[in-house]
């Protein structure tokens, strides 16, 4: 090769390199923002219950799980989304398991990123039926009983926790190059700074909801709805939580997988069905010890 058109693939892999890193930069920008306007939607909440409380509007009592449905569907849409993702989970663990044979056998590239590209969108389909489920009872998603034991330890906002994921599964990733190395941390740093203000804002609608049910006189012991109809307009803000949550864990898969050539991002998603699995047996054995003699 001439010196020449060595020196025009280097000035290409630069100029690609920057653009790379200039997209990078204004979808960072532009999830910032979303952040900091649901900052700004926890401030006009805070603003409003002040105003509440100043026109007399109190709220008393304590929450009960099953007045906080939306329009009645509670039971029901959780009970569908318990069956929707126990389908989910046999489908990921079948999966997990053609990702293992095929990282095992010759199959072609084409091949396996058909492979790939069904497990990333069985992903999507978990929090796109999530974000029916939490329209129906924003509560019981964020509780995590619909997950075991082990998974619901792990629980950040209703899921997995990104960057915790991201560092899960690079070790399991082979041949790394630099330029990749650099954009798993870059990715696992803006991981963690969206987890932060996203975490922010749940200490914030913590303290506002906890001001909300504690502001009624005391001794009325009248927690009717239209009494508790403030404190339930407040959890709405759940559902923006649980659905920003989901968004930031389906746009980290999304960049692994622009980042990673076809056999890492299949050797990731390996690492990530198995981890899913090990703490699903971890629950299981557990149970199990708490049920043995004493």
């Amino acid at each position: 090769m001439s010196f020449a058109a060595s020196c025009f693939q280097v000035l290409r892999r630069l100029a690609q390199n920057r653009e790379a890193a200039r997209k990078s930069r204004l979808r960072k920008k532009a999830y910032v923002q979303q952040l900091e306007n649901s900052k700004l939607k926890l401030i006009q909440l805070e603003q409003e219950l002040d105003r509440a409380r100043k026109q007399g509007l109190y709220v008393g009592g304590g929450l009960d799980a099953s007045q906080l449905s939306y329009s009645g569907a509670a039971s029901s849409g959780t009970a569908a989304f318990d069956t929707d993702y126990g389908h989910w989970v046999e489908e990921q663990n079948r999966q997990t398991n053609d990702l293992r044979n095929a990282l095992h056998s010759q199959i072609g590239e084409a091949e396996l990123r058909i492979i790939v590209d069904g497990c990333l969108n069985h992903y999507f389909d978990l929090f796109r039926v999530k974000a029916t489920a939490a329209k129906a009872d924003v509560l019981y998603i964020m509780s995590g009983m619909w997950k075991t034991s082990a998974e619901r330890f792990f629980m950040w906002i209703g899921g997995f926790r990104p960057s915790e994921l991201l560092k899960v599964l690079t070790p399991h990733l082979e041949l790394l190059t630099e330029q990749q190395l650099r954009e798993v941390c870059n990715l696992t740093q803006s991981c963690q700074q969206a987890e932060d203000a996203l975490s922010q804002g749940m200490v914030k609608l913590h303290q506002i909801l906890a001001e909300a049910v504690a502001a009624g006189r005391l001794g009325e012991g009248n927690y009717s709805l239209p009494q508790m109809g403030p404190a339930i307009e407040k959890l709405e803000a759940l559902v923006r939580f649980v659905n920003q949550a989901d968004h930031l864990r389906q746009e980290t898969l999304q960049q692994m997988s622009r980042i990673l050539n076809t056999h890492q991002a299949a050797q990731g998603l390996l690492a990530l069905g198995e981890y899913f699995e090990r703490l699903r047996v971890l629950s299981s054995h557990w149970a199990a010890r708490l049920r043995e003699p004493a």
